[in-house]
């Protein structure tokens, strides 16, 4: 329950972004509001990410995390967001928050055919849920373009990679993996916006857009590694697949967009399609062979028993620990301990 909440907290806060991101376009372009959005996620998460004698650990993670880091920062911080921003900046912000819905179609289906990520028949019946409630929500905007909808499609494509290999990441904490996230490619997308767009930045904006990037990016992509990590993306990104409803509220709320019945039974529709993926129960008997890893963790499940006093081991740390080989039959979903096909 614990991730859960994580993850619905992480979908409250990146689903205020579109109707943020909308109103700060008219006077931001969006390589430079894409800049300044994931400098601004960089800046929120750096307290949480320093330690005390190697600040940010980028030299230890090793090569394949380092790997799996620059497919994030490539992918979910530098190509996705500046996709996203094109098309929001052509259509309104609630048509946009409706089609970030197919973010979970993406992550579903690299998830199963490349990430060994294992999604049963209850979870295949949450997907087509929440994609028949996608279609359903993007009915009642007849003129919106092609060109703007495949733009937000690539970019959630982006941003299923970009969750499936954060989930993978096990040798920094997510802040920190958000915080390399945020500053190359805030940084290299700020850089480009300034160098080819034309614009007047004033103050005010750009620390508007550095506010809207510290709680919509920074917390909540934070926070959805943490749910990631624990949940698997899969399941992590059927629940934070509810920020575009929360979207579509702001943006009646705060652009006076409008909203309709049909609005409203989509969102009955997804609450009805994550209550049926909650209930599938996947178990057989698999293998772990040894590892090493850091990551935060406690020891009421059935994969951490190193030694730690009893008020520790009650409470969630991080640390680096090591997992000793084990066969083992339980109720497990794909978290970082568990990416196999079955």
């Amino acid at each position: 329950m614990r991730y859960i909440l994580i993850a619905l907290l992480s979908a409250i806060l990146f689903g205020a972004s579109t109707p943020a991101a909308k109103f700060l376009l008219e006077n931001i372009p969006p390589f430079t509001l894409a800049g300044l959005l994931y400098l601004g996620a960089a800046l929120g998460v750096l307290p949480f990410s320093k330690k005390k004698n190697n600040a940010l650990e980028i030299r230890k993670i090793g090569k394949k995390n380092m790997l799996y880091l620059l497919g994030a920062i490539t992918f979910g911080g530098l190509v996705g967001p500046v996709l996203l921003l094109f098309g929001l900046d052509q259509v309104s912000a609630s048509s946009v928050s409706m089609w970030l819905n197919l973010e979970l179609v993406a992550t579903a289906l690299l998830g199963f055919f490349i990430f060994k990520d294992h999604l049963g028949k209850f979870g295949w019946i949450g997907v087509v849920g929440t994609v028949i409630a996608s279609v359903l929500l993007s009915q009642y905007e007849q003129s919106i373009g092609i060109y703007s909808l495949l733009l937000v499609f690539t970019a959630c494509v982006c941003w299923g990679l970009d969750n499936h290999l954060t989930a993978l990441i096990d040798r920094i904490t997510p802040s920190q993996t958000t915080f390399w996230k945020g500053l190359f490619a805030g940084g290299t997308n700020l850089i480009i916006g300034l160098s080819i767009e034309s614009s007047q930045l004033t103050m005010l904006v750009v620390v508007l857009a550095l506010i809207v990037g510290i709680f919509a990016y920074g917390f909540s992509i934070t926070l959805y590694i943490l749910s990631a990590q624990n949940l698997g993306a899969t399941r992590s990104q059927m629940i934070f697949a509810s920020a575009p409803f929360f979207g579509v509220v702001l943006s009646v709320l705060l652009l006076g967009e409008s909203i309709t019945l049909i609005t409203i039974a989509a969102m009955i529709l997804l609450a009805i399609s994550l209550i049926i993926l909650f209930r599938e129960q996947h178990m057989h008997t698999h293998s772990h062979d040894m590892l090493e890893h850091k990551h935060l963790h406690h020891h009421h499940d059935k994969h951490h028993n190193h030694g730690h006093s009893d008020d520790e081991k009650a409470i969630y740390h991080n640390h680096w620990h090591t997992h000793e080989p084990v066969v083992h039959r339980h109720p497990h979903w794909p978290d970082i301990h568990h990416r196999h096909k079955h």
